[in-house]
């Protein structure tokens, strides 16, 4: 029989031994540009543009909606050029965060936020055949046909 003291179980391990720091396996300077996340930045910057501008290039119909639009091509667009900065300055090898967890949920928000302008928007332009003021007599449509358009367009 063994003492109290003199145990047979070995002490229990470090846990720390076993979560080591976070490893960015993405690359910074210009090579980021050769990934997936980096081709995925630049083209959430190039469409953040487009969809800016032709929402911008319309007149607004429905305020609430495209207003909610604007706000997250604009929003999209400025914090993926503040991602793609981080990592073309170098800024992920100073900063301890895991870039690979960090990349995956700004792309994911970023889809899930786009995906819903996109459905606002989408929205937005299936009301184009609408009266603008219901009780007149003129049959002045919400948006003329350039700007179902341009709607369409932004939609996509």
């Amino acid at each position: 029989m063994l003492p109290r003291s003199a145990s047979s179980m070995p002490p229990p391990p470090n846990p720390a031994a076993y979560f080591p720091p976070p490893r960015v396996t993405l690359p910074s300077g210009l090579e980021i540009l050769r990934t997936y996340s980096g081709a995925v930045i630049f083209l959430e910057i190039l469409f953040g543009t487009i969809v800016w501008i032709l929402v911008a290039s319309t007149q607004v119909p429905l305020p609430l909606l495209q207003g909610w639009v604007m706000f997250v091509a604009v929003t999209a667009w400025f914090l993926s050029i503040v991602f793609l900065c981080v990592f073309l300055f170098g800024y992920a090898n100073r900063i301890a965060v895991n870039w690979n967890q960090t990349d995956f949920l700004f792309h994911g928000a970023t889809f899930v936020f786009y995906f819903g302008a996109f459905l606002l928007q989408a929205a937005a332009t299936s009301l184009h055949h609408f009266p603008r003021k219901f009780n007149s007599t003129s049959q002045e449509k919400i948006m003329a046909d350039h700007e179902y358009n341009i709607s369409i367009a932004a939609s996509v």
